[in-house]
């Protein structure tokens, strides 16, 4: 079982940066694939940026630049550093894990923390 915190959300002008946090538990971080998603009303979840466990990365075209995925093992810590923020990037932001050899069994995702763009 892995439970996952998110932190440091919150309301920013656009053109300003948010660096997001989301510290897991368990024990087996590090052969986990992270991810943050985002999530506005009416729409479905959609993938901001992803790093697997050996570290490669990808990253939705709208916020290719701009955010960058980065992971601490020792710190069981996923972060988004999110730069030149855009209205658009407004929305309610959710760490996953996932394991790549249990996908669906063990896949998993936190309370999600809200991040607020003005113009």
């Amino acid at each position: 079982q892995v439970q996952l915190v998110e932190s440091g959300g919150g309301l920013v002008q656009a053109g300003g940066s948010l660096r997001l946090s989301c510290a897991a538990s368990g024990n087996f971080f590090s052969r986990n694939n992270m991810a943050w998603y985002r999530q506005v009303p009416g729409k479905q979840r959609e993938l901001v940026a992803a790093i697997t466990s050996g570290g490669s990365t990808n990253y939705a075209d709208s916020v290719k630049g701009r955010f960058t995925i980065s992971r601490d093992n020792a710190k069981n810590t996923v972060y988004l550093q999110m730069n030149s923020l855009k209205p658009e990037d407004t929305g309610g932001y959710y760490c996953n894990a996932r394991d790549p050899r249990f996908p669906i069994l063990h896949n998993y995702w936190g309370q999600g923390t809200q991040v607020t763009v003005s113009s």
